[in-house]
């Protein structure tokens, strides 16, 4: 994981589950061939050829067409499902003199941003490399930007905004805004990183905020090419 937490290269992981049973030995000094072998009942040559075979697919499936198969503008309602929540909290966050539009201006633009390069592909020659190769890397561009710029990958390997975990991502922003809740209830003997935090606050806010509009600005292209006005 340390060659795509530094360098921000899209990966794909896969596992195999069986009756809803976790693999014991995994990230252990145990997670050896034997005890592999022992909990697979000796299927692991079958077992192994599966995984080779999914992972073939897929190759196959990101290498055969000419443009990626990554539906980018999904991410739009990806953010505006977490947005749905956050809305939960605007009267609290409006008290404290805290507002998430900048939020919504980032999702608009990446809205936007990802419309734009539709209609840019839909309209282009097919068969001009050149064009399809950039079109290409601003797609990947995104799951690139979508990895926190602002964390060190030593002490946050999962980067990922959305899939990723730790304080940076989207979920631990609406874990901590909970609090404010869970807080206005009275709870007795709470500990401090059991209490909303305005100042942890903004900073997440501001991080997020800056994380989505990188990813719009990635989609869009070059920044001489983008037509905002900053």
């Amino acid at each position: 994981y340390s060659f795509t937490a530094f360098v921000g290269v899209p990966a794909v992981e896969f596992s195999f589950v069986e009756d809803d049973q976790a693999y014991p030995f995994l990230h252990t000094k145990e997670d050896t061939y034997e005890n592999l072998h022992k909990v697979l009942q000796g299927r692991l040559p079958a077992v192994a050829q599966a995984v080779a075979q999914l992972a073939g697919q897929l190759l196959i499936r990101l290498s055969h067409d000419r443009l990626l198969p990554l539906d980018f503008g999904r991410y739009g309602d990806v953010v505006l499902r977490h947005i749905g929540n956050l809305n939960e909290f605007s009267g609290d966050l409006k008290a404290r003199g805290l507002t998430l539009q900048w939020v919504y201006s980032a999702r608009g633009d990446y809205i936007r941003a990802a419309e734009k390069l539709r209609q840019e592909i839909y309209s282009s020659e097919e068969r001009d490399e050149r064009l399809t190769r950039m079109y290409n890397v601003r797609i990947m561009r995104v799951e690139f930007y979508f990895l926190s710029q602002y964390v060190s990958p030593a002490d946050s390997p999962f980067r990922h905004i959305f899939m990723g975990r730790g304080d940076h991502t989207l979920g631990a922003l609406l874990d901590h805004l909970r609090l404010l809740r869970s807080n206005s209830s009275g709870t007795p003997g709470a500990t401090s990183s059991a209490v909303f935090q305005e100042s942890r606050f903004r900073r997440q806010l501001a991080l997020l905020t800056w994380t989505l509009q990188g990813a719009a600005n990635a989609l869009s292209g070059d920044v001489w090419n983008i037509d905002n006005n900053f």
